[in-house]
């Protein structure tokens, strides 16, 4: 048979109509357990002998659809569904890394990511070692390396990493590659396409895209899955409930087309930003001065939904320009199907601290931009306005 498009694939993958019902929809199945009939089949069951559902903990029909579809779009043998992003990385390292192993990562990320590596890892004695590119990776591998860490493109400045060049540095090692695809989403970017072991997602954002659910999944080998399974999912217990599950299965759907519009818009409001007095810099792989804009071509479909800004003026700058904005509402999260703006300095990453925010590029004065699906038209009005207001008002 043909392969299916993507598009295709986002709405039919990972379910049929209920076998019982008839239920087009899949069903939420709103049970914490499981009854397994007989003293011998739950004795295989646990064992891992036999397939099956035995405790919500650990899976649920309704998230194993969602799982299933999403290993389908990453072109995954198997993905792992989290409460969270977050419990999706937590889950991942502790299952794979150990006292004496060596996280190295490339920066910047979300600093929640960054703030669990420093502040749990490493006290439990795993090495975490920042790099600020692919460059650096060569020279930073050795003996004790068990995975290395990223994002394409990062939160909050879009910088780009090579994934066929990560790839090809870690070839022959046992070390574990991990892209966290939230921003490209499969839509844009497959990570495993290019020699990458998984990608992961805060499927809180594009996944979902409406703003009405919390969740992570991991993609990618399935006996590496079936270990995070049956340890950093079964005993940190970060589990995704059947209704996130359901949520998540039904924004799913629509991926390929919201992103063909949140792409759109971005690609307007960065432009439009452009050459602005009380701009600085504009942060946007489509851009050809964009310093990664070759490898956004190379390995993304289009060039996303989230756009970042430099404003002359530092933090009263930013303050004023975001409260001077009417569309698009100030909040974390992104992703959404509505427009969000935020100062990561003093919210997603404001737990780092003042030195690593300056050498990775997340200033006062930057603001990050999530592009959502409203006229592009309308979100340019707003954000010129907001910026013509701030040029009147402070020095730039």
């Amino acid at each position: 048979m043909t392969q299916r498009r993507f598009a295709t694939r986002a709405v039919h993958s990972g379910h049929e109509p209920d076998p019982v019902t008839g239920a087009h929809a899949p069903p939420v199945y709103q049970t914490s357990t499981f009854a397994y009939g007989s003293f011998a089949r739950g004795r295989r069951l646990f064992a891992g002998e036999e397939e099956g559902y035995l405790y919500g903990r650990i899976a649920n029909p309704t998230t194993r659809a969602f799982e299933r579809k999403l290993a389908d779009l990453e072109g995954a043998e198997d993905a792992l569904a989290f409460s969270s992003g977050m419990a999706a990385v937590a889950a991942l390292t502790l299952t794979f890394l150990r006292p004496g192993d060596e996280l190295l990562f490339i920066g910047p990320l979300y600093g929640g990511t960054e703030g669990f590596f420093h502040d749990v890892l490493a006290p439990f004695g795993v090495r975490v070692t920042e790099l600020a590119s692919e460059r650096e990776l060569a020279a930073a591998l050795s003996e004790r390396t068990r995975m290395v860490y990223l994002e394409t493109p990062t939160n909050p400045t879009l910088k780009l990493i090579d994934l066929a060049e990560v790839a090809r540095l870690t070839a022959g090692r046992e070390v574990l590659t991990v892209a966290d695809n939230t921003f490209a989403t499969p839509y844009l970017t497959r990570p495993l396409e290019h020699g990458l072991t998984f990608a992961l997602h805060s499927a809180t954002k594009y996944l979902g895209g409406h703003g009405d659910a919390i969740g992570g999944v991991l993609a990618g080998p399935a006996a590496l899955l079936a270990e995070v399974r049956s340890e950093g999912l079964r005993h940190v217990g970060g589990c995704l409930g059947p209704w996130e599950s359901f949520l998540l299965l039904r924004g799913t759907k629509t991926l390929a087309l919201r992103m063909e519009a949140h792409c759109a818009g971005a690609a307007r409001v960065a432009e439009a930003l452009r050459g602005h007095p009380a701009v600085a810099r504009v942060f946007y792989p489509g851009l050809p001065e964009h310093p990664g804009h070759e490898v956004a071509r190379k390995q993304m479909r289009h060039f996303g939904g989230m756009v970042s800004l430099e404003l002359r003026g530092g933090l009263q700058a930013a303050e004023r320009f975001l409260d001077g904005l009417t569309l698009f509402t100030q909040a974390v999260s992104l992703g959404d199907v509505e427009s969000l703006a935020t100062h990561p300095a003093s919210t997603t990453h404001q737990l780092l601290d003042a030195e690593t925010r300056e050498r990775q590029g997340i200033t006062d004065g930057l603001v990050r931009l999530s592009v959502g699906i409203e006229d592009p038209r309308d979100l340019c009005d707003d954000l010129l306005r907001s910026l013509d207001k701030l040029a009147e008002s402070v020095a730039v």
